[in-house]
């Protein structure tokens, strides 16, 4: 059954032993251990990104289209001109793209030969605000520090980049000047570092970013856990404190709670999870409702959603304040800020007379959702604090919907004269099937 997975396959029987070995010695944890992976960030299948200003969409082939703002080359055409519509990066033709990553000016891929592409923006290290690196790449270049290490996802940060290995060993770039992240480097280092401390024998099946801090969900012989590192502002790192972790340290609060993590998000400034059972647990900062508890309080540790209760979540993902919910039927639920109308509710305050969405502070079933009639996989939505917010919904069938802000192309869909955004979802020209 190990041999069926597309990751194990390339692999020389030397180094299936040695990922067999790490996984505790059975064959039986090895496979446990691939499909984790495989669950959590829809390895091998079609993904849209919505990012800070542009959008990756990619199909289940392994086709890449990209749109929105291309100021640093973020796009991948070998322009700077901003896009409109999806349009396919054709220099990639012939590589089979399984993970897409977006950042503030920047984007990387990740082929299924586990080589990772990179460009927009020349740096692994710089906050959404920053100075440009050396030079602009605007068309894919393989990031040559990386070439000894077989790439199955990436993730970007604020002020760092991380990627994790096929066996589970999560890197990272930048951002250590401080040990913020348990090491001494330049905020344009491109060399990868591995991440020290407790995760250095334990297998990393999925890592996620936020600003200043990561997530990676742990797979060891007794379950399913999350780790977290770096700023702990908010109480985003989920440790009952607000203090920063210079290395990887366990959140306890699963036990407690007696929840197996499966899929882990990392927002701007708050944090989620689904369990197995299908309970969700959000914690950090509370701003705009975006935990989902009826309120704006903060939460230093994970907390289940409450209002939840009746339904089995399989996704979850979050962004700035908000925070999105994909059940077992393929229900949506978002709360938290509704600015830029990326919740999908397109709510307007009585009082406004503006078009300024309501927050929300418990989760609520995105209706204009169920009228498409088909069942959302997956939901992305823009983790920024220095964008307007737009957010992506992709079916079962390869359908992909987008709403949000949309003010530079990065909906892919078309706008009416002054009009920056879409309250409602709008069918994106492009099959991801």
């Amino acid at each position: 059954m190990c041999r069926m997975r597309a990751i194990f396959k390339p692999m020389t029987d030397k180094q299936r032993q040695e990922l067999k070995q790490m996984c505790g010695g059975s064959w039986k944890l090895v496979l446990r251990f691939l499909l984790a992976g495989e669950a959590c960030t829809r390895r091998e299948k079609s993904q849209a990104i919505a990012g800070p200003g542009h959008s990756i969409a990619v199909t289940s082939k392994g086709a890449v289209y990209s749109f929105g703002s291309n100021n640093t080359g973020q796009l991948g055409h070998g322009t700077t001109d901003e896009e409109s519509r999806p349009r396919l990066i054709r220099s990639l033709q012939g590589i089979r793209i399984i993970q897409a990553s977006a950042g503030a000016g920047r984007t990387m891929l990740i082929s299924d030969t586990g080589k990772v592409y990179a460009f927009g923006k020349n740096s692994f290290g710089e906050a959404d605000y920053g100075l440009l690196g050396n030079k602009l790449v605007t068309t894919p270049q393989l990031v040559e520090s990386l070439k000894d290490i077989f790439v199955v996802q990436s993730a970007i940060g604020n002020f760092f980049t991380a990627v994790l290995s096929r066996e589970g060993r999560v890197y990272t770039f930048s951002w250590g000047i401080e040990s913020k992240l348990g090491h001494q480097t330049e905020a344009n280092d491109l060399q990868p570092r591995p991440l020290l401390g407790p995760l250095e024998n334990i297998r990393v099946v999925q890592i996620a970013a936020g600003y200043c801090y990561l997530l990676a969900l742990a797979c060891q012989p007794s379950g399913m856990s999350v780790y977290s590192v770096g700023c702990g502002l908010g109480g985003k790192l989920g440790h009952g404190t607000r203090n920063d972790e210079k290395q990887p340290r366990l959140i306890e609060q699963f036990q407690s709670l007696n929840l197996q993590p499966v899929v882990v998000a990392a927002g701007a400034w708050h944090a989620a999870v689904v369990g197995k059972d299908g309970r969700v647990c959000t914690w950090g900062w509370g701003r705009y409702g975006c935990l989902g508890h009826g309120n704006e309080e903060s939460e230093s540790v994970p907390k289940v959603v409450e209002a939840l209760s009746n339904v089995k979540a399989v996704h979850v993902a979050t962004g700035d304040y908000t925070t999105f919910v994909v059940s077992d039927n393929g229900d949506v639920y978002s709360f938290g800020c509704g600015e830029s109308s990326s919740l999908g509710h397109n709510t307007v305050a009585e009082d406004e007379q503006e078009n300024r969405q309501v927050n929300v502070l418990s989760p609520k079933l995105v209706t204009s959702l169920k009228q498409v009639k088909e069942r959302v996989v997956q939901i992305s939505l823009t983790n920024s604090i220095y964008w307007n917010a737009h957010t992506f919904a992709l079916t079962e069938s390869g359908k992909l919907y987008a709403f949000g802000a949309g003010d530079k192309g990065q909906l892919g869909v078309e706008l009416v004269a002054n009009q920056t955004e879409r309250p409602n979802p709008e069918k994106v020209e492009i099959d991801l099937s």
